[in-house]
C-alpha cells in the first residue's frame, strides 16, 4: 500500500469532522473519494497530506509514518495537492509556475526542468499560452495549470480535490482522458462530485458519510450500494 491511515480522527471544539478512519490505497491505483456535502472528505484530505494536524490517528505513505511531519515533507516524499481554490502564482507566466512546481521535484537542473515543463505543457495542451500571465486564464485553465503543477512534481500519490469544478464540459472531458492517460505513472486520489467523472476514471471509490467510511467498492458495486444509494447516490448526485 502506498497509503494507509488507521483510526485517523479530527475534531474541532469536540465536534468530530472525521472519525476512526481506517483507508489503504495500493500504488497505481486510482481512487475516488465521494459523499455528502459535509461528509468530511477534504478534512480527511487535508490530514493525508499533512495541512490539517490529525487529532488522533496514523498516517503512513509508502510503509513509513509521516503523521507528525509537515506539508511541505511529505511533498518531498512524492506527495502532491491540488486545492478546491486554485493556488496558481498569478502575477508569474504559466511556463514559470510549471517551472517552479518542477523545481521541487528536480532541483537546479535547468535542462530537467525546462524539459519537464515542455512536456507538461504540451500535456495539458497549453503550450499556447506558456507565457501568459497565470492570473489572467479563465478559472477552467487556471485548474487546468493547477493540475500541470502536480504533474511537474512527478508525483508518487497526486491528490486532487474537486479538480472539475467551474470547469466547462469540453474541458471536463479533456481532464477524464489526462487523468487515464496518468493511471501508469501514479497513483491518483480524487475527491469529486461530479459522478460522471468518478464513474468515468475511478477504478475503485470510497464513500464518506458523517465523518465515516459508509462504503468501499467498484464504481458498480458503489452504484448497487443500498445505503449508499440513500446517503447520497440517491438524492440527485448520480
Amino acid at each position: 500500500m502506498i497509503l494507509t491511515t488507521r483510526g485517523l480522527t479530527k475534531a474541532y471544539a469536540g465536534v468530530k469532522a472525521n472519525t476512526d478512519v481506517d483507508f489503504d490505497l495500493p500504488a497505481g491505483q486510482t481512487r475516488a473519494i465521494i459523499g455528502p456535502n459535509g461528509a468530511g472528505k477534504s478534512t480527511f484530505v487535508g490530514m493525508i497530506c499533512g495541512r490539517i494536524p490529525a487529532t488522533r490517528g496514523t498516517v503512513s505513505f509508502d510503509g513509513q509514518d509521516v503523521t507528525a511531519l509537515p506539508a511541505h515533507k511529505r511533498i518531498e516524499r512524492g506527495m502532491a495537492y491540488t486545492f478546491q481554490i486554485t493556488s496558481v502564482f498569478p502575477g508569474l507566466p504559466v511556463r514559470e509556475n510549471i517551472a517552479l512546481a518542477a523545481r521541487r521535484g528536480l532541483g537546479r537542473n535547468k535542462a530537467a526542468v525546462r524539459a519537464k515543463t515542455d512536456e507538461v505543457l504540451t500535456r495539458l495542451s497549453i503550450s499556447d499560452r506558456a507565457d501568459q500571465m497565470a492570473g489572467d486564464l479563465s478559472y477552467g485553465h487556471q485548474r487546468i495549470l493547477e493540475i500541470g503543477m502536480g504533474l511537474a512534481q512527478e508525483p508518487r500519490l497526486f491528490i486532487l480535490d474537486e479538480p472539475t469544478q467551474g470547469l466547462a464540459e469540453s474541458e471536463v472531458e479533456d481532464f477524464n482522458a489526462l487523468i487515464k492517460s496518468l493511471d501508469a505513472e501514479t497513483t491518483i486520489l480524487l475527491i469529486e462530485h461530479n459522478m460522471n467523472v468518478v464513474m468515468e476514471v475511478a477504478e475503485y471509490i470510497t464513500v464518506l458519510d458523517q465523518g465515516m467510511v459508509l462504503a468501499n467498492g467498484t464504481p458498480q458495486e458503489i452504484r448497487a450500494n443500498a445505503a449508499v444509494q440513500e446517503a447520497y447516490l440517491g438524492s440527485g448526485h448520480a
